[in-house]
């Protein structure tokens, strides 16, 4: 941090989508080989990332959408469920439109072969795109449906229902018998309106998880648990470390075990057995006998050296520039009462660690592959299986069932395509499931980050604002705040580890420096915390939260830092993907153990969908956060995880879980938009200010500890 101050100039600021690589490469056999020189190019086969699909492939018909099945409505959507609720918000989308029973509306979700294309399940995009789709198409329906004269008028329907009777579903049933929705009706090609807000039913209201009945008794089968007939179960071997090549293994031991398939492709090696622990045993008894070629590592201890020595500006983006440099001061303004501010920030890599590690069970029938597995890109994972075994659109079957939890860590197929080369030589249905040890080594990670903060505050007020990011991704990289000169960069970096997406991906580590760095900030212009934010923040959106959740927590306006008394409070705020979040905390500090005692946070996304589901988004954020906050790290050395493992990678236990006090703001004057991913990036910064109010530690590290 002894550069300069940057001067003013073009820094160039593009959005940067972070992509998984590779995990097992494939021999090209012979035929692709000949295929390959025939076209005048030789190429391997790899477990390339497709691109991520980013919505519909034009008009979605009504007859794609929706299907009557006896008294029942099936509704058809590529998006997934991951705990997150999409199910039952999608669910009260149709009712809300048609005035259907929700019991009487099924969602067949994420099959690639029955399913139109709404996309993957990423980026906080469901709410805002698929939930207007899916209301739009409903309304168009309706609208069908009174044409056809099957449904007189919204008055009758509404009769029917408070007389206790449950009209709309049987009648319907009854009616259309043998009549098919007409392909060629296209839900945008109808002239809809949609209720709005003031007039909602079914919308706006805690409707209860529609399969919770099924996920609390057990009854609900998640990839991992999915059976089928002669199914045999699978295990891979993996190299010792990252980048390591395989050199020569002797498959012998594992072809004279009875019932064992051994598969060998290239550096891919693995063994199909009747069951899982048989597969485990035949892989350990080849695993002796490979010979490695291993490659130096960078470790964890390099990691923020290596960043920002392998720093580089990226290229023209597919958004082209985020963010930009702005205007110089004034010169007739003088600089007295002035001070500089430089801050470093640093973020590691972190794991999703979902509750259910990746699975697959993989099917050959005729040419044709199924896989059932948990991923959140569906259509993603279909293009990584044509492009890996060389298969036509209507050769692949991706099919996912309500997955246990993804955080934007399930939006690669590797698992898929490893039990698909198993089933592929067995000659069988094939499971797969990934250990947690394997999930915590082989799975994507949160990108690591080196953040650097420079500034000035002149006369009580920001003058100057510089922000760069290393590595760690450049999703809400800008500033809300209004200072008068400023620049703000992403350099992408050579990562040690194999990185993705994860809930709010850099967002977290952008708010963290950056609302660590106002509260320094704050105390440099001898300005409260609230009041220096405030004073910076124009009327809007993001005032209201901080206010909000200020209100709530009895934050005193005008309070000093520093308490000293080893219990402190801190404040943070920010914005991301059309939300808005403000959090106040306070924690506790004893032998330099930092305990969160409470948490005020206020959260505000538009018009709310589902209150009870959001409160719900809103603390699975926060407690996820606390995990990156205070204790979630990923070590390594030699190309190798060393705490790959929940005994070792700590995540918030119950205990550690304070008392939270959800603030909803509801803005039915406002488009609704995603909630499950800006609600994390407030907590580390106010715990990081609390604990400087607790103790005088400036903590600019996660997890954030004291030494």
């Amino acid at each position: 941090m002894n550069e300069p101050l940057p001067q003013d100039g073009p820094w160039e600021v593009e959005r940067y989508e972070l992509r998984a690589a590779p995990v097992h490469q494939f021999a090209a056999n012979r035929r692709e080989f000949v295929q390959a020189l025939g076209a005048g190019l030789a190429v391997a086969v790899t477990f390339e990332v497709a691109q991520a699909q980013r919505g519909g492939n034009g008009e979605i018909k009504l007859s794609q959408r929706f299907e009557f099945l006896g008294n029942n409505l099936l509704v058809f959507t590529s998006k997934v469920e991951v705990g997150q609720g999409s199910r039952t918000q999608l669910t009260q989308a149709v009712a809300e439109e048609l005035n259907w029973p929700l019991d009487k509306i099924k969602l067949v979700m994420a099959d690639t072969e029955s399913c139109p294309d709404d996309g993957g399940t990423a980026g906080s995009r469901t709410t805002p795109a698929t939930v207007p789709a899916v209301r739009k198409a409903a309304a168009a329906l309706n609208n069908y449906l009174v044409k056809l004269g099957v449904v007189k008028d919204e008055a009758a329907i509404l009769e029917a229902s408070r007389a206790g009777r449950n009209y709309q579903p049987f009648i319907i049933a009854e009616l259309l018998k043998g009549k098919d929705i007409p392909a060629g009706l296209a839900a945008a090609s109808e002239h809809v309106r949609l209720s709005p807000p003031s007039h909602w039913k079914v919308l706006g209201t805690s409707v209860a998880k529609t399969t919770g009945r099924e996920v609390v008794t057990g009854q609900h089968k998640y990839p991992s648990d999915i059976q089928l007939p002669e199914m045999q179960y699978g295990k891979v071997l993996n190299p010792p470390s990252f980048g390591a090549k395989l050199v020569s293994i002797d498959l012998a031991p594992a072809e004279a075990l009875d019932e064992v398939t051994v598969v060998r492709d290239g550096e891919f090696v693995g063994c199909v057995a009747k069951n899982s622990w048989q597969a485990k045993q035949a892989v350990a008894a080849i695993a002796a006998t490979a010979k490695w070629e291993e490659v130096p590592q960078v470790s964890s201890e390099e990691l923020f050296e290596h960043l920002k020595k392998t720093a580089r500006p990226i290229g023209s983006g597919r958004d082209g520039p985020q963010v930009k440099s702005w205007g110089p001061f004034a010169k007739d303004v003088p600089y007295q009462n002035s001070w500089e501010f430089e801050g470093e920030y640093k973020i590691p890599y972190i794991q999703h660690a979902p509750l259910e590690p990746r699975a697959a069970v993989a099917e050959w029938q005729d040419g044709k592959l199924t896989v059932w597995t948990g991923t959140q890109q569906p259509g993603r994972v279909v293009g990584e299986l044509k492009q890996v075994f060389r298969l036509n659109d209507d050769q692949v079957r991706v099919i996912v069932p309500d997955t246990g939890g993804g955080f934007g860590g399930k939006h690669s197929g590797e698992v898929a395509i490893e039990a698909a080369k198993l089933a592929k030589q067995a000659g069988k249905p094939v499971s797969l499931r990934w250990t947690r040890e394997e999930e915590f080594t082989w799975a994507y990670f949160r990108p690591a980050g080196l953040i650097e903060v420079k500034a000035r505050v002149r006369n009580g007020l920001l003058g100057m604002w510089y922000f760069t990011n290393y590595n760690a991704g450049s999703s809400a990289l800008d500033t809300p705040y209004e200072v008068p000169n400023g620049s703000i960069r992403f350099l992408t970096t050579d990562s040690p580890l194999r990185q993705g997406s994860y809930r709010a991906l850099a967002s977290t580590a952008n708010t963290f420096a950056r609302e660590s760095a106002m509260d320094e900030l704050a105390e440099k212009a001898a300005v409260g915390s609230l009041e220096f934010r405030l004073s910076h923040l124009p009327d809007g959106r993001l005032k209201n939260v901080l206010l909000a959740a200020t209100e709530k927590f009895r934050w005193q306006k005008g309070r000093s830092t520093r308490r000293m008394d080893k219990r402190g409070m801190g404040l943070a705020c920010g914005t991301d993907k059309g939300s808005f979040v403000a959090a106040c905390v306070e924690v506790e500090v004893v032998d330099k153990q930092i305990k969160v005692l409470s948490v005020t946070q206020a959260f505000e996304c538009g018009a709310i969908q589902n209150p009870a589901n959001l409160r719900s988004q809103v603390e699975g954020a926060l407690v996820m956060g606390l995990g990156g906050a205070l204790t979630e790290e990923i070590q390594f050395r030699d190309g190798k995880i060393t705490n790959a493992s929940f005994s070792e990678y700590i995540v918030p236990r119950m205990a550690d879980v304070p008392e939270l006090d959800i603030v909803l703001v509801n803005r039915p004057d406002l488009p609704s938009v995603g909630a499950g991913e800006t609600p994390i990036i407030a907590i580390a910064p106010a715990i990081a200010n609390a604990v400087y109010d607790a103790v005088g530690v400036r903590l600019r590290s996660l997890p954030l500890r004291i030494t």
